[in-house]
């Protein structure tokens, strides 16, 4: 049974008796014993958990993660109505666009990308969003089993039946990978799924460090360890014991009720020194009751790290004032790090890797203030905020937003005009030309150019002549077959006249001895155009004069080309 089918058939029973759903959470992240800086960067709250590993090389991976789980720490409640799982799928769209965007502000980070792997809970339901290599494990009932599947040339391999799956972990290109954020896809495709949150259940998220470790140790750390924090612990420990070659980072989490009575009795025992956030993290040395500590940032490799600055299109933010937290369209003019501080304050939390260090030093990645105003627009908008300031955010939003409105369809009317007088425009200047061509196997001139514009024919027929195109010499058939052009209609006149008369019509010149009446067709001649051509005279190289016979010789000089 897949994954999709089990939560969907999963039996929850009546809505009022479901608990309130919770995660204890323990988050650890260290940069092992070969690499220079730590690349991962992890997020875990009472209902966020996300694990990213950020990859591109000195200068990206690092700015890749922190980035992205710096744009989800927003996410961390469970006000979402029904719509939590396109929440987040929308927020890991736009993380992924704001990595394109530094890429295109800096192009030392080209080529930088991350994994993500994050679980959302909200209405009983943990949704899931995973891309790239990085794992998600779950315990459950006593069954360990993988629920994430890597995106990896190896795994697609192993999906083809074309490797076994222990030859996998020993491939040389194991960590090849297919799919990930960053600067590689406009949209890339996430795996989504919406699980069954069950009370009891284990979960561990991890980056792919600590695939170093054996699978089996894996499992017997996360089922026979009761405490989040020492399993954490050890997963590390074994990690660094078996080389850790790579950085790792790993999440264990428990899915617990977040009983109103226990919390009461909690909090009624905190007075006497006891912690009050023990349902939540009682197994943690950290008391996460103190808003000074839950926001200080937890690391594997503490202290600050000189390398994330390098090479990385950073802006170090100056502080602003604690009261000045409203959300409004100037704030990425001001954002600062100690605004995501006081966001982290107001609920317990554990951030490690990159994105703890990238706070701590108020190194935040940064595009020319749209990152930055778009991370403190969702950031405020879920801090409770005085009456004061939303008031003025109610009265201040609306200005400008007609104005804008209105442009924008000015702007919109203007061009379709342009663009419509210039199509009409176009179209007049083809009705002042001709050309000579064939219909029903005649010769005919056409007023207009022998173009489409799609369906639009852009021109129609003048007149047809008695001239049989089977009876023109081959060159001449294949010109009119092909249409040939004329300035004007006296031009096109002038064409058709010299076809009939056997002549070159592109000479464009007129005989000088008058041909009989016969000699130029019309509807209801019958004589043949061989016959009517007259015998050349002396005076046949002779320029056209305007005082032509009245037999039928232009006496205009722009019919017989001298308008040329």
């Amino acid at each position: 049974m897949t994954l999709a089918s089990e939560e969907k058939n999963a039996e929850l029973g009546p809505e009022e008796t479901r608990p309130h759903l919770v995660m204890r959470y323990a988050a650890r992240s260290d940069v092992g014993l070969v690499r220079a800086k730590n690349d991962d960067s992890a997020y875990a709250g009472r209902h966020l958990a996300v694990v990213a590993d950020g990859m591109g090389g000195h200068a990206g991976g690092n700015v890749a993660s922190a980035s992205t789980v710096l744009d989800l720490i927003h996410l961390d409640h469970d006000d979402y109505d029904g719509d939590a799982g396109t929440v987040l799928a929308d927020e890991i769209q736009t993380a992924n666009s704001i990595l394109s965007q530094l890429v295109h502000v800096d192009p030392l980070l080209a080529g930088m990308g991350t994994t993500v792997t994050a679980l959302l809970l909200a209405d009983g339901k943990l949704n899931y969003a995973h891309i790239g290599d990085s794992r998600a494990y779950r315990l459950r009932d006593g069954a360990f089993e993988q629920v994430s599947v890597d995106h990896t040339f190896v795994q697609r391999l192993v999906d083809e039946g074309r490797l076994r799956p222990e030859e996998a972990e020993t491939h040389p290109h194991k960590n090849v990978l297919m799919r990930v954020l960053g600067d590689v896809d406009a949209s890339p495709e996430l795996d989504l799924n919406e699980l069954e949150a069950r009370e009891g259940d284990r979960w561990l998220l991890c980056s792919d460090g600590l695939n170093f470790v054996p699978h089996h140790m894996v499992e017997a750390v996360v089922r026979g360890t009761a405490s989040v924090a020492r399993a954490a612990d050890q997963l590390i420990e074994l990690t660094l014991a078996a080389g850790s070659p790579d950085n790792v980072t790993v999440i264990v989490l428990d899915i617990i009720a977040d009983d109103d009575a226990a919390s009461s009795a909690a909090a009624a025992t905190s007075d006497s020194g006891a912690e009050a956030e023990a349902p939540i993290a009682a197994d943690t040395e950290a008391d996460l009751t103190d808003p000074a500590h839950a926001a200080e940032p937890k690391s594997g490799n503490p202290g600050p790290d000189p390398s994330f600055q390098e090479g990385v299109n950073t802006v170090l933010l100056t502080p602003a004032p604690a009261e000045d937290t409203r959300t409004d369209p100037n704030l990425g003019a001001h954002l600062t790090a100690e605004v995501l501080r006081l966001e982290l304050e107001a609920r317990p939390h554990e951030l490690v890797g990159a994105a703890a260090l990238a706070l701590e030093t108020g190194k935040i990645p940064n595009i020319a203030g749209r990152a930055v105003a778009r991370r403190a627009a969702t950031v405020l908008t879920h801090r409770q905020e005085s009456a004061d300031a939303a008031a003025d955010e109610e009265t201040a939003a609306p200005v400008g937003r007609p104005r804008r409105r209105w442009f924008r369809w000015a702007v919109t009317l203007v061009v379709l005009a342009v663009v419509g007088v210039g199509l009409w425009f176009g179209y007049a200047w083809t009705q002042t030309r001709y050309y000579v061509g064939e219909v029903d196997g005649r010769v005919a001139i056409y007023n207009g150019v022998s173009q489409q514009l799609g369906p639009i024919k852009l021109s129609t027929v003048h007149s047809v002549t008695e001239i049989q195109v089977s009876s023109l010499p081959s060159f001449s058939q294949q010109r009119v077959k092909e249409t040939i052009p004329a300035r004007d209609l006296p031009d096109a006149e002038l064409v058709v006249r010299n076809l009939s008369l056997g002549h070159d019509f592109d000479e464009r010149q007129c005989p000088t001895v008058s041909p009989s009446p016969s000699a130029i067709p019309s509807a209801k001649s019958s004589a043949s155009p061989a016959k009517a051509t007259p015998k050349p005279s002396s005076s046949a190289t002779a320029k056209p004069s305007a005082a032509a016979s009245p037999s039928g010789t232009p006496s205009s000089p722009a019919a017989c080309g001298g308008a040329r």
